[in-house]
């Protein structure tokens, strides 16, 4: 679950995993797998990158870890 804020202040809880879309109108709204649509107060930036976090905590999406070399490369 990813936490956002809508336009009169109130917080409220989205399960990142069924968001679909997230646009800035100027305002951002993010849609839902459902079609329905939510304005919020948060940038676009900060909505990705929630969702990118819960996915990592999830393990749907890993961190690639890249293995040096004996020679250090």
């Amino acid at each position: 679950m990813i936490t956002v804020t809508r336009l009169n202040g109130k917080p409220f809880s989205l399960n990142a995993i069924y968001i679909e879309t997230v646009e800035s109108f100027p305002d951002t709204t993010i849609t839902l797998t459902n079609g329905k649509k939510y304005v919020v107060r948060e940038a676009h930036e900060k909505v990705t990158a929630d969702i990118e976090s819960f996915y990592t905590r999830i393990s749907l999406l890993g961190k690639v870890k890249v293995e040096e070399d004996d020679d250090g490369e």
